[in-house]
């Protein structure tokens, strides 16, 4: 079995290696750049660990789990464009390094080479890989449609915040899991189990990244914390703070989200100090926890060994006890 770690070297090997020969080199040159910004390669390793759950010759399927990132990676390069955002990983965007309408064409062609990259070799499987994949990049585009509505809505509960999470994140992992399996030739059972495990991780994995936005260590985070507060993003922190805050609370939270001018490090204080008062924290923990042992509880259905399964257990452990 390898490990996590042993992995997402083979990954960051095969990406390293890469060469698009085609031109004009405008078009290619911004995929190189933004897969070359490196990452935690989540979706790729999950795929390997799944597949090397039952084989044990993970390069033969190493195109389809670059698939999977280079897919990651389109998605996240059209987001920096949608928000507006100067930075990921610490370097500069792709539509500030170019311009707005490489980073949509550039993305365009990162979605038509992750289906070439699925079908290199021409999979076992290949219709049933394909008709995931294809299903969960619609419901990406359903979670991200989500996301943007909730922007201008004053209403969202914190189940349809799940939901939006679990379509914008969560169902790639699943898929990630569920199609390294499918290579294998493993169960539709057990296929199943670890698409649930890897749903339910997912949606903790975004919890936990809200939850660090507020109460992460900004030295370990890589970013500054108190994004979420500055631009009244409605995640399930201050969906849970309105909805549990006694009137005062709420006014004051309110009054904040309204506020167009501002500063930005009382802000962050001020509403932090809120959650503290109305006890988010431990209400945000909480619903992670519950996410991940329903992940667990789903990845012990898989028909192995527990032994085998071990590392994957590791793995998300690891991403709901990160700092990162």
């Amino acid at each position: 079995m390898f490990t996590a770690l042993q992995l997402l070297d083979d990954v960051n090997s095969y990406i390293s290696k890469l060469q698009y020969n085609r031109t004009p080199k405008g078009l290619y040159d911004p995929i190189e750049y933004v897969l070359s910004l490196g990452g935690k390669r989540i979706r790729p390793v999950l795929m390997l660990m799944a597949y090397n759950l039952y084989k044990d010759d993970v390069s033969t399927v190493m195109s389809q789990a670059v698939a999977l990132e280079t897919y990651h990676n389109y998605t996240l390069l059209h987001d920096d464009l949608m928000d507006r955002s100067d930075m990921r990983r610490g370097k500069a965007t792709v539509h500030k390094v170019w311009n707005e309408n490489t980073a949509i064409l550039s993305g365009d062609a990162m979605l038509v080479l992750a289906y070439q990259f699925l079908t290199r070799n021409t999979p076992a499987h290949l219709d049933e890989i394909l008709g995931l994949f294809s299903q969960t990049a619609l419901e990406i585009c359903e979670g991200q449609q989500f996301d943007m509505e909730f922007e201008t809505r004053e209403n969202v509960t914190a189940d349809e915040y799940i939901e939006m999470i679990r379509l914008k994140t969560a169902v790639l992992l699943a898929a990630s899991l569920k199609i390294g399996a499918i290579l294998a030739g493993a169960s539709t059972a057990d296929a199943d189990a670890l698409y649930t495990f890897g749903m339910q991780i997912g949606i903790a994995f975004q919890l936990k990244d809200d939850f660090l936005d507020v109460y992460g260590n900004p030295e370990l985070f890589g970013k500054n914390i108190g994004g979420d507060i500055l631009c009244n993003k409605k995640t399930f922190m201050l969906i849970k703070a309105l909805e549990r805050a006694d009137e005062a609370q709420r006014k004051e939270l309110l009054t904040w989200i309204s506020k167009a001018d501002y500063n930005p490090l009382e802000k962050i204080e001020v509403v932090t100090d809120l959650y503290d008062k109305i006890g988010i924290k431990n209400v945000c923990e909480n619903k992670m926890r519950e996410h991940y042992m329903q992940g667990i509880a789903s990845l012990l259905e898989v028909n192995l060994p527990v032994e085998k399964t071990l590392e994957l257990k590791n793995f998300a452990e690891h991403l709901m006890y990160r700092e990162m």
